[in-house]
């Protein structure tokens, strides 16, 4: 018989799970669709993609926000709520095949998503012992990665068949169906830890804010960018992106729950200095190795250390007061998207003078992170 282990009883993570799945099927099939669809239907250019990607972040950069709305909502059924959104922002993308519709749908899109990522780390934060988190986040990015080839294969097989917009309609649909089912459900009958209902800035989380601020700078870089460089300058179909992400995705359910042991194994700092220091190298190689083969190699690898991001997550619940949880993930957030909000339309801007820049800003803001985790002390 095979053994589950014990976290999988907890109501908590069975709600968490459903949303996350669903959120995981929207947003992907979004991410999928997009870059082919705003350049081969709607016909924008480097420039204003980097407009919609930064207003994709604004937000996130308003994630302090879900703070005072659970005074009126509890965070599991807002969470709930957010994938809802989420949805909807992608149902309505194929409705709109221009950059100002895109720039609204995205929008819409984006609240749901930056506000159900909140509530999700923090609903686990506070719903999970410390030992097993790094296992809980690491199960809940396997089973996304394993959504995410569903999606996938499902989007190589429709687009054959179906327009772009029709494709939205359908994975918005779905996700919105699920969100409504989640909202009937209650995971939870007394809170845990009760939250503080306003937003908390406190010195001894320093590190915490700093590694947030340069993880959304160089996760931009890698979203906005390194796909962008796929279909803009080496014409990458939507069946090649699709296939990539379904391969990345593979891998991630492999490689998932054993990141999640290694950072027990091997503690916060090691995991990150392994990350940023890879990491520094790919985007140096994006800059000076122009090949497609290149380019999809750097993408896969570059993909291979977003599961790493737990351990910041998990570093901050050891230090963490438990009723600091969800306004510090809030605050957390808003400081990654302080600089997710900047990168992409300076990118672009930059990107129109030389492709390269872009890159080697991230090999810089790699750098920085690389040396800021040092500071992690290993508990």
């Amino acid at each position: 018989m095979k053994h589950y282990p014990s976290y999988t009883k907890n109501p908590m993570y069975r709600y968490l799970l459903l949303l996350v799945i669903a959120v995981a099927i929207g947003f992907q099939g979004w991410r999928t669709l997009f870059n082919n669809y705003a350049v081969d239907v709607v016909g924008i250019n480097a420039f204003q993609m980097g407009v919609i990607q930064s207003v994709r972040e604004i937000p996130g950069f308003l994630t302090f926000f879900v703070v005072y709305l659970l005074i009126f909502c509890s965070e599991y059924r807002f969470a709930a709520i957010s994938a809802a959104l989420l949805g909807l922002g992608v149902l309505l993308t194929g409705f709109f095949p221009s950059h100002t519709g895109l720039i609204g749908t995205t929008i819409l899109m984006s609240v749901g998503m930056h506000f159900f990522e909140t509530t999700k780390q923090s609903l686990t934060l506070q719903y999970f012992e410390s030992r097993r988190i790094p296992n809980v986040l690491a199960s809940f990015a396997a089973y996304s990665a394993l959504a995410n080839i569903s999606i996938g294969i499902l989007i190589w097989v429709l687009s054959k068949f179906l327009p772009l917009h029709d494709l939205f309609y359908i994975i918005g649909g779905l996700l919105i169906l699920v969100s409504l089912f989640a909202l009937t459900q209650k995971p939870v009958e007394t809170i845990l830890y009760p939250q503080k209902k306003h937003l908390l800035f406190r010195k001894r989380y320093w590190l915490f804010y700093l590694l947030n601020f340069f993880s959304g700078a160089r996760r931009q870089i890698f979203v906005v960018f390194a796909v962008f460089i796929m279909v803009e300058k080496y014409h990458f179909s939507v069946a090649y992106i699709t296939a990539l992400f379904v391969l990345n995705n593979i891998i991630t359910y492999f490689l998932s729950p054993i990141v999640g042991r290694a950072i027990g194994k091997f503690g916060e700092r090691f995991m990150l200095t392994v990350e940023y220091g890879t990491l520094l190298f790919v985007f140096a190689g994006y800059a000076l190795i122009e090949n497609s083969w290149a380019a999809t190699i750097f993408y896969i690898i570059d993909n291979v250390f977003f599961s790493f991001a737990i351990a910041l997550n998990t570093y901050f619940r050891k230090q963490a007061d438990p009723a600091d949880i969800a306004p510090s993930m809030a605050v957390g957030f808003t400081i990654n998207h302080i600089s997710s909000v900047v990168v992409p339309i300076f990118g672009g801007i930059l990107w129109m003078y030389n492709w390269r820049i872009p890159f080697i800003v991230g090999s810089v803001i790699a750098l920085c992170s690389l040396i800021l985790s040092q500071f992690i002390k290993n508990q």
